[in-house]
C-alpha cells in the first residue's frame, strides 16, 4: 500500500498491558468509527506494513487500544511506539457540503468574497489549537483560521474554496 492512497488516523504513544496491547492517539473527531477494522498500515522505516487487528477498545473516550495478531508481548509494542497508522482513503465516507477531509483539499484554489483569488492551498497545520489553512499566495504564504464562520462553499468539481475572511487578515500577509 503507497502512502499517497492513505490517510493518516494517528500515532501509537505507549504500551497497555504486558500482552503486547497499544495505545492510539487518533487524528479524528469521530474515534468510534475506526474501532472495528480488520488491518491498519503501520509506518516502519517509509514503508506501510499490514498488521491484524485481533482486538480494538476505545479507551478513555479519545484512544483506541489496540492488540494485534502479530505483537504478542511488551519488546513487540516497545518497538512500535511513536510510530504512525494508515488507513486506505477509499475507507473514508464521502463528505458533502461545507465538510472536507484535510487530505482531499490540498491544491485547492481560495477565493475571499472580498479579496477575490488568495492562492492554493499548501497543507493544513492541524498541531496547533486552531487549525489553520496553509495557501500559497503570489508573494509569501499565508495562513487563515480553519473556521466555519469562514467558509462559504467548497467546489469539489472545480476545486474551490469559497471564504469570507474577516476585514484585514489577509492584509497582514501581503
Amino acid at each position: 500500500m503507497k502512502k499517497e492512497a492513505c490517510f493518516y488516523l494517528g500515532t501509537i504513544i505507549g504500551k497497555y498491558s504486558f500482552k503486547g496491547e497499544l495505545l492510539v492517539k487518533t487524528d479524528t473527531d469521530n474515534i468510534n468509527s475506526f474501532a472495528k477494522l480488520p488491518n491498519v498500515f503501520i509506518d516502519i522505516d517509509n514503508k506501510l506494513i499490514p498488521f491484524f487487528v485481533k482486538k480494538c477498545l476505545i479507551h478513555k473516550s479519545s484512544l483506541l487500544r489496540y492488540k494485534f495478531e502479530e505483537v504478542n508481548d511488551e519488546i513487540a509494542a516497545e518497538a512500535l511506539i511513536r510510530k504512525k497508522i494508515y488507513l486506505p482513503i477509499k475507507i473514508l465516507p464521502k463528505l458533502s457540503g461545507k465538510k472536507f477531509y484535510y487530505h482531499e483539499v490540498i491544491g485547492f484554489k481560495v477565493i475571499d468574497q472580498k479579496k477575490g483569488y488568495i492562492g492554493r492551498i499548501l497543507r493544513i497545520n492541524d498541531q496547533t489549537s486552531q487549525h489553520l489553512i496553509e495557501i500559497e499566495g503570489e508573494k509569501k504564504n499565508i495562513l487563515i483560521p480553519l473556521h466555519d464562520d469562514f467558509l462559504i462553499n467548497v467546489n469539489r468539481k472545480k476545486k474551490i474554496i469559497l471564504v469570507n475572511l474577516p476585514d484585514g487578515l489577509i492584509d497582514l500577509f501581503i
